[in-house]
């Protein structure tokens, strides 16, 4: 089987790629048809998110082994992550500047005898000179009177605190 993927850049401009994919080729299969698609060089790290319909970032999937519970791309096929029920994913490179593309698979199909895959099907939009700007918001939290902040301390005013000046 064939996944049929498109991959947009999270921008203000209109950017995508459309490719095919084997279904049991790697998310490190997929980083790197990404990086060659969009005219990338290849030398920055990347990781995955697992991503729900609301493009909310779940469990990531990391180029290389930094020690932690992170699975790795070269690991982990598409077929295992990606299904008619779960068909979207994040993907960032280089973490410094955060070019941040949202994929969604689009079908599932069958394997095109003749055909070489991983296939660039369309190729939409120019890679801007520079990443997009992204506005990071977390979750808001709603605020409770146990907020040191609504409690009227004065936090430059230090000698209203009863503590011991040598307490180290």
């Amino acid at each position: 089987m064939v996944y049929r993927f498109r991959i947009i850049l999270d921008a203000e401009e209109d950017v995508f790629r459309d490719i095919e994919m084997l279904k049991d080729s790697t998310l490190e299969d997929l980083h790197n048809t990404i990086v060659q698609s969009f005219g990338f060089d290849g030398t920055e790290m990347a990781s995955f998110y697992l991503s729900d319909e609301d493009w909310n970032q779940g469990e990531e999937f990391s180029q290389f082994d930094m020690g932690g519970e992170v699975r790795l791309m070269n690991e982990t096929s598409l077929d295992s992550i990606l299904d008619k029920d779960n068909t979207k994913i994040i993907y960032v490179y280089d973490f410094l500047n955060m070019w941040t593309f949202l994929i969604e698979l689009g079908d599932i199909a069958e394997v095109e005898p003749g055909r070489d895959y991983p296939n660039l099907m369309f190729v939409h939009g120019q890679l801007p000179d520079s990443a997009p700007d992204k506005d990071f918001v977390g979750e808001e939290e709603e605020s409770t009177s146990e907020d040191i902040f609504d409690q009227g301390f004065n936090t430059n005013d230090y000698d209203d605190f009863s503590f011991d000046e040598n307490w180290n």
